[in-house]
């Protein structure tokens, strides 16, 4: 009559989806209950910067020129090699191209897409790279023109920089302004008070960039000019030193971390692999959705094991009373079935109302 596997078998699950269903109205899509327990228990979190802790609207504000051309013409260039390439930083470069008018007709050809670092290719028989500055000036050898070192130096501070080379020589260097989440610092110091100890940001970007920006969030630690598998290595690292780890991005180059982590974060308007990759999606409008998903996981291990210790109380109380013979069998069939009923409506009550 009375036994402890209904209610189990019940209320868990019921909990889990219920948790899961909770999220989706948040803007949060979860693609399993273990990513919740896991979210619950991690203790670190890492960051991408462009397009996580920045707004992924990122606006080109200058184009500097390092040879002996126009610069929109050099805008023009670089909008042909960046036409199709899924980064926030290629699409502001094309924008303003468009916003100027400028036509860039596929002219290119032997195109190459390096991830993490830039593009190569080939315009009217001449080799033109676009990319990062490790990529431009290390990986393609390229060098700044000669007497132009003094304006290379000089470039303007607090934007992120795109340099486009042609033919082993500087030609342009394109300012982007990245602009800071409003809400990223109030975040990470949220995530700090849940229960994160170490909050970690990793990006491609200079040293000077990446410096500016984690002293306005206010992380833990920061690592510029990283690759790929660079953060990927990283979180394993922190994995096999048994700590938990959440990784949130948003770009074809944070994958491999994203695979890597116990669970992966990716913002919803960012690239289609890394949300196919993902354990998570949030919402693109607003970081906050971590701190949701945050007392969404602690919520749902706190009611599992509030279930599990009334279920066991419960009907441990009325087998107890049925072999003493102080209730009869239908009483205690009848009690158990209402227990089950009311533990599983109660699993299904939203998470984050009652914390």
């Amino acid at each position: 009559m009375v036994d402890f596997s209904c209610a189990l078998k019940q209320a868990m699950p019921v909990a889990v989806l219920s948790a899961i269903r909770e999220a989706n109205t948040h803007g949060i899509t979860v693609k399993g209950g273990t990513f919740l327990e896991k979210v619950s228990e991690a203790d670190t979190i890492i960051f991408d910067k462009t397009g996580t802790l920045t707004r992924a609207r990122p606006t080109v504000v200058d184009v500097v020129p390092f040879m002996d051309e126009n610069p929109d013409e050099l805008l023009r260039i670089a909008a042909c090699l960046e036409e199709h390439f899924p980064h926030s930083m290629a699409r502001a470069v094309v924008h303003a191209a468009s916003e100027k008018g400028l036509t860039h007709e596929e002219t290119h050809s032997r195109v190459k897409y390096i991830v993490a670092h830039g593009i190569s290719s080939m315009i009217e028989g001449k080799k033109v790279v676009i990319g990062s500055c490790h990529f431009v000036f290390e990986d393609e050898g390229c060098t700044i023109p000669e007497g132009l070192k003094e304006r290379f130096e000089g470039l303007p501070e607090g934007y992120s920089h795109l340099y486009l080379a042609i033919e082993k020589q500087l030609a342009a260097v394109i300012c982007i302004e990245d602009p800071l989440r409003e809400e990223a610092a109030p975040v990470v110091s949220a995530l700090r008070n849940a229960g994160f100890d170490k909050i970690v940001m990793m990006t491609g970007d200079s040293e000077r960039i990446a410096g500016s920006v984690a002293l306005k969030v206010g992380v833990d630690e920061y690592y510029s000019e990283v690759l790929p598998e660079e953060k990927a290595d990283f979180v394993k690292k922190e994995r096999a030193a048994g700590r938990k780890v959440i990784m949130v991005g948003d770009g074809i180059n944070d994958s491999p971390a994203l695979s890597a982590a116990d669970v992966g974060i990716a913002i919803s308007d960012g690239a289609q692999i890394a949300r196919e990759i993902a354990d998570i999606t949030i919402g693109a409008d607003n970081l906050s959705g971590l701190l949701t998903l945050r007392a969404i996981g602690c919520g749902l291990l706190e009611r599992i094991w509030k279930n599990y210790i009334r279920i066991v109380g419960i009907n441990s109380s009325l087998i107890l009373l049925g072999i003493t013979g102080t209730i009869q069998p239908a009483t205690s069939a009848m009690a158990h079935n209402v227990s089950t009923l009311m533990i599983g409506l109660n699993s299904m009550r939203n998470l984050v109302d009652e914390r």
